[in-house]
């Protein structure tokens, strides 16, 4: 008999069929990896906008004349001013269309001297702009938990604020077979679905 030299065909379909699988574990890993990242990023994005927020509300207190303690404009919880509402997008860039240069609608305040509640709706139009700096689909929310109903202030001294920035989110499990996704009611108010959020919850 003569001696076997090189490898056979039978060696080489089980070398590519080991091979195979082992790059179909490294492509699974980027695929999820790839969803993991954009959510990162936008739940990173999501937090320091929702504490940037928080910081102009500090920032804006002024006494009640309705009770004691400290309050901000009202118009810091109409939801109008935020995300652009009323104002037309020919693209799908928000940020493109609205942020790269202040609209004629909002008073710039950083130009001009503005009242209590300019300054609100500056800051509503300034914070809606960094929510959808690197994600065009965010939208940011600011609510009370009003403790003295009735009074001239939407959110009384002592009240808490909510600060919700959300986001859709896409899971790489969304849509598999036998997946359910649990939706946060929180980040899905109004019927919305399919949103993740963060939540800050401020007291004055």
């Amino acid at each position: 008999m003569k001696r076997q030299t090189g490898v056979g065909m039978i060696e080489v379909l089980i070398t590519l069929f080991i091979l195979s699988i082992g790059l179909l574990g490294v492509a699974s890993m980027q695929f999820i990896g790839s969803f993991s990242n954009k959510d990162a990023l936008s739940r990173t994005q999501a937090v320091m906008v929702a504490q940037q927020m928080s910081e102009r509300l500090r920032a804006s207190v002024v006494p009640s004349l309705s009770s004691d303690g400290f309050v901000v404009s009202n118009q810091y919880f109409e939801a109008n001013n935020y995300n652009f509402s009323g104002l037309a997008c020919p693209g799908n860039n928000p940020f493109q269309c609205f942020c790269l240069a202040i609209p004629a609608a909002v008073t710039d305040c950083q130009a001009n001297t503005c009242t209590a509640d300019q300054i609100a709706q500056f800051d509503a139009y300034q914070m809606s702009c960094a929510a959808v700096e690197s994600n065009p689909n965010a939208t940011i929310s600011v609510t009370c938990d009003d403790k003295i109903a009735g009074d001239g202030d939407a959110c009384s001294a002592g009240s808490i604020h909510s600060i919700v920035v959300s986001w859709p989110s896409v899971g790489w499990r969304d849509g598999a077979a036998g997946s359910a996704r649990v939706e946060n009611a929180n980040c899905n108010a109004g019927g919305a679905t399919g949103n993740d959020c963060v939540i800050l919850q401020v007291g004055l």
